[in-house]
């Protein structure tokens, strides 16, 4: 039993891109060439269906409000000015965003237009997040983006004239990458002085092109070798590591993400989405049609496109807490785990005193906090929750 119900976020899929990356596994679909509309897809169906799927969850989070939102994809900078706008609007005829809400967008540089930003500003997001992932013109080919260092530079520039909050999503262990490649990519990222950078490993997830077709990158010591260093400019940079991946000046943590890894709510809607919602006698999770047109379809034949909602059994819980809450270098508060689950602190004693053992988990009775050790080796940590 839940004795308060924790923030609400709201999270919006749009599910296309211009060009598949060799390296994704998220849910996005190449725009189709001679499509009948101008952007390859149906933007005006695509609204629509999204505020359906909004109205449908409305009788799960009557009286509470949204803390954040963030609009992520594929490519949601492949929205027009006046499609964001409607997007918003709809959001906020529908539910009570708070006045100083964080609203992030992801946008990629090679579908960045200084005047669509422009408007995207004027309608209230106050965050974007910017896929750069390297300035190396090579290393952008290899990983099969549309843009070139030149047009990531000017991106940024121009967003920093405009948001109040700039993200770089950086990745390293390209292929072929050097370790003085790799420190030349975040020195030149760094140059810019945006409030968060977000640093990826590029990992070859399964059904992607590169699973299929792998290119030579550096083995894992050679990737350890340059977290450490990358890691070290950082924090020589006034930026503070406070998730496994994420990196950020003071005062600046990327809100929305922090709800989710807190074990905050959120609603999910479009294609692919996924949300999670409490009720103060149970926690369920949303999952939505993968498929933007199946998407649609189920949107406007039934009213929603759920093709999962599974109630957290007092099993799943402590699993699911800690594969969230453990991604934050300082952890959380122990309280914490009772407030957010329902469950008393003892349902995972047993875990913890194994993780203690392995010296994976800080000493510290206070905080559910990874080790040094444990965030090194975070997944076999998280996996000792797993019942």
């Amino acid at each position: 039993m839940l004795t308060s119900l924790p923030p609400l976020s709201l999270y919006v899929h749009i599910p296309w891109c211009i060009k598949k990356c060799p390296y994704c596994d998220f849910n996005s679909h190449q725009i189709k060439e001679g499509k009948e509309v101008n952007q390859g897809f149906d933007e005006k169906r695509y609204l629509e269906a999204l505020r359906l799927d909004l109205q449908s969850t409305l009788p799960k989070v009557w009286g509470r409000r949204i803390h954040t939102i963030f609009i992520g994809g594929g490519t949601p900078s492949l929205l027009s000015a006046e499609g964001l706008d409607q997007l918003l609007s709809d959001i906020r005829a529908l539910l009570p965003v708070n006045a100083d809400a964080e609203i992030t967008m992801e946008a990629n540089p090679g579908t960045f237009e200084i005047e669509k930003f422009k408007s995207y500003a004027q309608s209230g997001i106050n965050r974007i997040s910017l896929g750069i992932q390297s300035f190396n013109d090579e290393k952008l080919k290899a990983l099969g983006r549309i843009h070139d260092s030149a047009q990531a530079k000017t991106a940024i520039h121009a967003a920093l004239d405009l948001f109040d909050q700039v993200n770089i999503d950086l990745m390293y262990a390209l292929p072929n990458q050097t370790l003085d490649e790799a420190i030349q990519d975040l020195e030149q990222a760094l140059a810019f002085k945006t409030q968060h950078l977000s640093l990826y490993h590029l990992t070859l997830e399964p059904n992607t092109l590169f699973a299929k077709y792998p290119p030579a990158i550096p083995d894992d010591d050679s990737a350890f070798e340059m977290l450490d260093a990358l890691m070290e400019k950082l924090q020589g940079a006034g930026y503070e590591r406070y998730e496994i991946s994420a990196y950020a000046k003071t005062g600046h943590r990327c809100q929305h993400n922090m709800n989710y890894w807190k074990f905050g709510d959120y609603i999910g809607i479009g294609a692919g989405a996924h949300g999670k919602i409490s009720a103060h006698n149970q926690i369920a999770r949303q999952t939505n049609e993968r498929h933007p047109d199946t998407y649609m379809q189920k949107i406007f034949a039934q009213g929603h496109a759920l093709i999962e909602e599974r109630l957290l059994s007092k099993d799943d819980l402590p699993f699911e807490y800690m594969l969230n809450t453990l991604r934050l270098i300082d952890g959380v508060p122990t309280h914490e785990f009772k407030e957010r689950t329902g469950l008393e602190i003892s349902a995972i004693n047993g875990p913890i005193q194994n993780a203690l053992k392995k010296g994976l988990l800080d000493e510290d009775p206070t905080s559910l906090k990874a080790s040094g050790l444990g965030i090194q080796y975070l997944n076999d940590l998280q996996m000792l929750f797993l019942k």
